[in-house]
C-alpha cells in the first residue's frame, strides 16, 4: 500500500506501508492491505505507520485531527498541523 501523509503546507509522509493505525473521532482503527474504501475525520491523537521494508521500522506523528481516505490500497492523510 501507499500511504502519504499532507498538511496545508507540505508533504510530512509518502511511502509503502504494511500498516497504518489512525485515531478517528469514533476511536482509532487500522488499515491493512485491500481495506475497504472510507473517508473518516481524525481527532487528536497519533498516526502509527509500519514501513513496507525489511525490518518493519515504525514512524510516529502526534496530529491534532484531520481526514484520512482509502482507496484501491492508497492511503491520502490530510493533517492539520
Amino acid at each position: 500500500m501507499i500511504a502519504e501523509i499532507v498538511t496545508p503546507d507540505k508533504s510530512v509522509y509518502s511511502g509503502n506501508v504494511t500498516l497504518v493505525s489512525v485515531p478517528g473521532v469514533m476511536g482509532s482503527f487500522e488499515i491493512l492491505n485491500s481495506h475497504a474504501p472510507i473517508i473518516s475525520a481524525l481527532g487528536k491523537g497519533q498516526i502509527r505507520i509500519v514501513e513496507d521494508n525489511a525490518d518493519h521500522s515504525e514512524q510516529l506523528f502526534d496530529i491534532e485531527g484531520g481526514i484520512v481516505e482509502v482507496k484501491n490500497n492508497k492511503i491520502n492523510v490530510l493533517i492539520e498541523k
